[in-house]
């Protein structure tokens, strides 16, 4: 709970209020939360009016989430940096969160998975992409700790694994045990796998915050000491042929015999210069005191309304999904896989990138590599039950092709990491791999949506197979639809 710099005067009410105003000019896109309100519940729900309130609703979130990043940058000041991490990962995570609630409320289960493993993919190859690319152009290589890096990809591995599983129980035994019965066994297993995941969830909170606390700061021994580039220096090169010229001057005879050979000490007193400047800024970094932008009061109030403002707006662009992707030029995987995500991930991107340039790559491995954790332990099983109290059969059965592609990404983030360093050429590999994901997706129809006939079990995805296994008709006319 220690802040790591020391904190001046928080400013009063006014000027909180004036940060605020002036934190970001996404702050324009603000106009566009009456707007899509306004043609939401205006406009006829046509398959045009649907898209220009996805439009609309889209842009609003953007803003609504640097606003959060920007609240929680502001509580993560006045606590250390592995709190200050967590709490840039679930309120980061609140966008997705309401979203994925929203659309399990509506029964949109397909958009609840796919916007789900979509924030894993973009926090995993984006937002760390990014942070790795940031960071790199000003360091040569940063460092960050490996014990604490590579628990977390134990962590994600597992969870990945126990979305894995009732996959392969289907397309092992599913044709074995008809599809009533293999849907209340597959929803039994998710449901048991769901309370398991929160209970590891818990455990690593407990190990990440009061037992092992030590191995999230930077002060870790095993964290690599990130280096700068090399200033190509003028002078530097000079000094070679200074140093022959005056090897190249008269021995100077010694008393007793023999000689005396000068060694020009001008590179090795600019190396000691430079160690001591590379000194003086880590102690001037340390002594640095950092001012608040608002009181805590209006943290909290700024958190409380951009929280109600997300909740709205995302109910209607989630009741805006359908309409947009019935012409059929946009598909709900590439919405939930890729769109959703981009606007959820806004929060942690910005702070996550920003904290990163300062060299403080563990903060942001919290952030990026925090937040995937959050949502495969935290919010996937979190989801899962809820739909369990409410009745809505939502499974740990992803579709297979993204529980694939969620799979190899953290395979792939799991070997750039295990090193303890991180350059830009890492990063540009991570975002790059996103890109073609993206391209990937935009293509990819679902198997939802081409695999219907072939795969009626798939009707448990999309609520048409209740958990007592009565008939379609019955769970159209009392599941789902109300």
């Amino acid at each position: 709970m220690t802040p790591d710099h020391k904190l001046g005067q928080p400013p009063s009410f006014l000027q909180g209020v004036k940060a605020v105003i002036f934190a970001s000019w996404l702050n324009l896109l603000l106009v566009c939360i009456p707007i899509s309100w306004s043609l939401y519940l205006a406009l006829p729900k046509t398959s045009t009016h649907d898209t220009i309130t996805f439009i609309f609703a889209f842009l609003a979130i953007i803003p609504l989430a640097k606003l959060l990043a920007f609240a929680t940058d502001e509580l993560s000041m006045r606590v250390g940096q592995t709190l200050a991490g967590l709490l840039n990962a679930t309120l980061g995570n609140a966008v997705e969160l309401i979203v994925a609630i929203i659309a399990l409320v509506q029964c949109e289960l397909q958009v609840v998975q796919s916007s789900l493993v979509g924030s894993i993919l973009s926090n995993l190859l984006l937002v760390l992409g990014m942070c790795f690319f940031a960071g790199g152009t000003r360091f040569s290589e940063q460092g960050f700790g490996v014990s604490a890096t590579q628990l977390n990809s134990s962590l994600l591995i597992i969870s990945v694994i126990a979305i894995l599983l009732p996959a392969a129980f289907h397309f092992t035994a599913g044709d074995q045990i008809e599809d009533p019965k293999e849907g209340r066994d597959i929803l039994a297993v998710s449901h048991g796998a769901a309370i398991i995941l929160l209970f590891i969830y818990g455990c690593y909170l407990v190990f990440q915050l009061f037992s092992h606390k030590e191995l999230y700061g930077d002060e870790k021994g095993d964290a690599f000491k990130s280096t700068r580039y090399v200033k190509k220096d003028k002078k530097a090169k000079v000094q070679p042929s200074a140093a022959a010229s005056e090897s190249a001057q008269p021995l100077t005879p010694k008393e007793g015999g023999g000689i005396v050979t000068t060694r020009p000490l001008d590179l090795e007193s600019n190396r000691t210069l430079s160690v001591h400047e590379e000194a003086h800024e880590e102690v001037h970094e340390e002594d640095e005191v950092e001012k608040p932008s608002m009181s805590v009061t209006l943290t909290v109030v700024l958190l409380v309304v951009v929280t109600v403002l997300v909740a709205v707006t995302a109910e209607f662009l989630v009741r805006s999904i359908d309409g947009l992707t019935a012409s059929g030029h946009i598909s709900k995987e590439f919405v939930g896989v890729i769109l959703l995500p981009i606007v959820g991930n806004a929060a942690e991107h910005v702070t996550a990138v920003t904290v990163s340039v300062k060299d403080k790559l563990t903060l942001s491995l919290g952030v990026a590599v925090g937040s995937s954790i959050q949502i495969a332990l935290f919010v996937i099983p979190f989801i899962v039950t809820l739909g369990w109290i409410i009745g809505k059969p939502l499974t740990l059965l992803f579709d297979p092709f993204e529980s694939i592609v969620m799979f190899l990404s953290v395979i792939v983030v799991n070997y750039v990491v295990q090193d303890g360093k991180s350059n830009w050429l890492e990063g540009m590999l991570l975002m790059c791999l996103y890109v073609i994901l993206a391209v990937v997706f935009w293509y990819y129809p679902g198997i939802f949506e081409s695999l219907s006939e072939v795969m009626p079990f798939n009707q448990l995805l999309t609520c048409l197979l209740l958990i007592t296994g009565v008939s379609i008709s019955e769970q159209l006319a009392q599941g789902c639809t109300n």
